[in-house]
């Protein structure tokens, strides 16, 4: 029978997804794909809002999580939903926290479909005392320590006459024993635990949202972790990790101790472009809010580009300043029905190492990278060439300074600077980076070009821009974008000597170490 048809002819289906522990990049690769193909996706309140991107873009997002700590749908609910949506022939993802049938109720979940007929299959995932003990420094078995781990849960059905662990084999095992949401019954488990045998003196750790960059670690022994838990204010979601792996956090901690963990940093970068920043801040340690301040649109008219293009055999030399004029031009190029052999023997420069890469999937090597990666730089390496009478294709952003177009036609040259594409600005602020602005929890505000800074201040208005980023670190890829933040305004505390990505990430790791 085909998998996508029950046993009624609908073509309903059911995926279980275990979303992981809360890193977006933790989602297995079936997982990932199996999101992709969803016409429905439920999701719930521990599933990272971020893995809803690889949603088809006409799916139907249902949020069936906890609204200011209460439950948003019953499982009932969530019952009867999934199965009728699978019943009007949708293909549904049920994206759960962790891994489905560790302490997910997936096994519930099966039994339902099952009864109802309806095919399914389960995904599984990265279950929380694997993630965050891992993110955590704890390795939860190890040879000189223990070579078993228990999971137990720290909230037994309300519907229990007694409870179901056996408080003398935990705690008399020399095992690991990490406990699910435990947090508001951690005195009684703690209690239990020495009651039963287990030393008051056995190291404890409570990881708080493990893996994602808000995460917190607490530690302890059996004797003080309830108290220490509760003068810290520790709440759900946590898990407990006892045993005597827990030493070794201080030793193995990798995640934590990050030079940018713990700080909130806004990037401005174009939606489609912010990815290679942001994970570049990420991998630092840093919490990353992407807030685009620039949409990158088609020119108002061709006409120019495609007159240049059509000519292009007559150019002795094209300029790319950006990828986003190398993206522009080659997909006008395709779009009129030719490719990179137009340029015959039309040289290429490139304006900074990004630039010159992608330029590499036309199979095409630069044969000019300036050593300063601005428009001055590129006036600096052309008077060291001949150009007199030559033909120079600059293709351009709408907004685009005329430094190049201006000291070029100066050295003798004739200069086509067509309008390749336009920046314009979003029609609003993402609500996650406005209400992290207002929230005070940004540390450092990143501007790639003068544009970011000019379509912010734009967005938001001067004034009321500075007094967002009052006691915000103002991190700019290069002196002309410094010069637009200071003409709004704004303290410059960090630009790299390179102006590129990875030198703008390094000096800001520079910055706050």
């Amino acid at each position: 029978m085909d998998p996508m048809i029950d046993q009624h002819g609908h073509k309903g289906y059911v995926y279980l997804i275990g979303a992981g522990p809360g890193d977006p990049a933790l989602i297995t690769v079936k997982g990932r794909e199996c999101i992709g193909r969803a016409d429905v996706i439920l999701y719930d309140y521990l599933a990272n809002g971020g893995l809803l991107a690889y949603a088809n873009p006409g799916a139907e997002l249902i949020y069936a999580g906890k609204v200011g700590g209460a439950h948003n749908r019953e499982q009932w609910q969530i019952n009867q939903l999934m199965v009728a949506k699978a019943r009007e022939g949708k293909v549904v993802a049920r994206l759960k926290g962790g891994d489905p049938f560790v302490f997910g109720r997936g096994g519930e979940e099966c039994e339902i479909l099952v009864d109802a007929g309806i095919p399914f299959e389960v995904v599984p995932g990265v279950t929380a005392a694997i993630g965050a003990a891992a993110y955590a420094g704890i390795p939860l078995t190890h040879r000189d320590f223990t070579t078993s781990v228990a999971f137990v849960t720290g909230h037994e059905s309300p519907g229990k006459e007694a409870s179901g662990i056996d408080w003398e084999r935990l705690s008399l095992g020399s095992g690991t024993v990490v406990f699910y949401m435990g947090i508001k019954n951690l005195p009684l488990i703690t209690r239990n635990m020495m009651a039963y045998g287990r030393a008051p003196e056995t190291p404890v750790a409570i990881i708080r949202w493990g893996t994602r960059p808000e995460q917190e670690v607490l530690t302890g022994t059996l004797v003080d972790i309830a108290e220490k838990a509760q003068k810290a204010g520790l709440r759900a979601p946590a898990i407990t990790v006892i045993g005597e792996v827990v030493s070794l956090r201080d030793k193995l901690r990798w995640f934590d101790n990050r030079p940018l963990y713990g700080k909130g940093v806004l990037v401005t970068r174009a939606a489609d472009q912010a990815g290679e920043f942001s994970r570049c801040l990420a991998e630092q340690g840093a919490r990353v809010y992407e807030c685009p301040t620039i949409r990158i649109v088609p020119p108002e008219s061709f006409q120019e580009l495609d007159e240049a293009i059509a000519s292009l055999g007559t150019f002795s030399w094209l300029i790319f300043t950006s990828f986003n004029a190398v993206a522009a031009f080659f997909s006008r190029l395709h779009e009129l029905g030719r490719d990179s052999r137009a340029l015959g023997n039309c040289r290429i420069c490139a304006v900074g190492p990004r630039t010159a890469a992608a330029l590499a999937p036309y199979g095409i090597n630069a044969d000019l990278v300036p050593a300063d990666y601005k428009a001055e730089g590129v006036v600096a390496a052309f008077q060291a060439l001949e150009i007199g009478g030559q033909r120079i294709l600059f293709p351009k952003a709408d907004r685009a300074r005329d430094v190049i177009p201006a000291a070029l036609e100066k050295l003798g040259a004739h200069v086509a600077a067509p309008v390749a594409y336009r920046n314009i600005i979003p029609d609003s602020l993402p609500p996650a980076a406005l209400t992290a602005l207002e929230e005070r929890r940004i540390d450092c505000i990143t501007f790639t070009s003068s544009s970011t800074a000019l379509n912010l201040a734009a967005m938001t208005g001067k004034e009321r821009l500075r007094g967002l980023l009052a006691g915000v670190a103002v991190a700019s890829i290069g002196p002309v974008t410094s010069k637009t933040c200071r003409e709004l305004g704004l303290t410059v505390q960090i630009e790299p000597e390179k102006y590129t990505i990875a030198a703008l990430t390094e000096a800001i790791v520079r910055y706050f170490s």
